[in-house]
């Protein structure tokens, strides 16, 4: 059986970072949605995405394929469920489709002429950004089980404060000395070469992917992720960093969600609640103006390659797209185009030209590439978000 993840109606809703990749790669919990797919079913998934997105991830059909919705969150139910799907067979949760199977080249207009199976279970839905941070206890949970069944942690060092140490799993590699770590509110995962360096004070549900760092005296609150390849310094609570992004330095950053690449400057601060209490709006891509949220607590949203200067201040439930460049006093708008350069007293167009001699360098200094691919994504993105800046 070959399985395709597809993003589904909710792409949109989790703009500015489908910009940049398709929903299989929003990373909750300790894994991306696609490593998660791919882990529970032991087999490498490709992608029904945006065209602009396809040459970088493709889609590969078979003789059969069970296409996937990636804003779903495997567990082991729904596998059982999709693993015995037959052509023409459909899983439904509600009226919503979780995965379907058919034939190589086969076309289909809605699921009429489709067998419905019903999943009655529970099962973690990402369909907001804000759900990337909120449902992020549950993700890392699941996660820590996938990964450490049935394997043992590296030791805990002596010097180190654990509280709950059988939630607590190091990979080979990890360095951790003259810290806190609380698991007694979730699980605490450090991954392979990551670093927790002296008097940080960590509370779960906690992820340090591979290579990342915790630097001097960090406070973080779960849950939390900090993907691959970052570096975190200063107080973070309930926030989820993609992967390759920094925030190095002291400064608060909270109910918050980065992507790839972002780098917030020293003392940059975002605000979580409004001073009135009031329920968060975030910019919505789909109405093209603010929406309710549901929530009290919601901070900063940054699409991948952007960056904020020091002493950045950013206003409760702000959204800033792709590869924009952000400084200066005041508190900037709560949103912030793509390809936007400036800050409170007004922005600019950030030319692709000087945005991809950034990256290039940037992404250099992690010995990743800045490819051709990449380069006419950003390109696409550029122009699908013209609308939005004052040119």
């Amino acid at each position: 059986m070959n399985y395709i993840l597809f993003d589904g109606p909710n792409r949109n809703n989790l703009l500015p970072f489908t910009y940049t990749r398709p929903v299989a790669d929003i990373r909750v919990g300790i894994l991306t949605i696609r490593e998660k797919w791919e882990s529970y079913l032991d087999y490498t998934t490709t992608t029904v995405t945006e065209y602009y997105l396809s040459e970088k991830f493709p889609m590969v059909e078979m003789e059969v394929n069970v296409m996937i919705n990636a804003s779903y969150l495997p567990n082991y139910e729904i596998i059982a469920l999709i693993q015995e799907l037959k052509v023409n067979q459909a899983v439904f949760k509600g009226e919503d489709v979780i995965a379907f199977c058919v034939e190589e080249g086969a076309e289909h207009d809605g699921f009429d002429n489709f067998e419905a199976v019903e999943f009655e279970n529970d099962i973690i839905k990402i369909e907001h950004t804000w759900e990337i941070f909120s449902k992020n206890g549950e993700a890392i949970t699941d996660d820590f089980e996938l990964i450490t069944k049935n394997r043992k942690s590296e030791p805990i060092p002596t010097s180190v404060n654990a509280i709950n140490p059988e939630h607590i799993f190091i990979e080979k590699g990890a360095k951790v000395n003259f810290s806190s770590l609380n698991a007694s509110s979730g699980p605490i995962y450090i991954g392979r070469d990551a670093e927790i360096m002296e008097g940080s004070l960590v509370r779960g549900p906690f992820a340090l992917c591979n290579n990342s760092t915790l630097k001097l005296g960090a406070k973080i609150y779960g849950p939390t992720t900090v993907g691959p390849h970052s570096k975190v310094g200063g107080e973070v609570n309930n926030s989820v960093i993609f992967g390759y992004s920094n925030k190095g330095h002291d400064g608060f950053l909270g109910n918050s969600v980065l992507g790839e690449w972002c780098n917030l400057g020293a003392d940059s601060n975002n605000s979580n609640l409004k001073n009135n209490y009031a329920e968060v709006r975030l910019w919505d891509y789909n109405s093209e103006g603010f929406a309710k949220t549901g929530l009290q607590f919601c901070g900063l949203m940054m699409g991948d390659h952007s960056k904020c200067g020091i002493n950045t201040m950013f206003n409760t439930g702000t959204v800033v797209g792709v590869s924009s460049n952000i400084f200066g006093s005041g508190f900037p708008r709560n949103f912030v185009p793509s390809f936007s350069w400036g800050g409170s007293k007004g922005f600019v167009t950030y030319k692709t030209s000087k945005a991809f001699e950034v990256a290039e360098v940037v992404m250099k200094r992690r010995s990743v590439n800045f490819s051709e691919a990449d380069k006419q994504i950003l390109e696409h993105v550029f122009e699908l978000t013209k609308k939005y800046r004052r040119e």
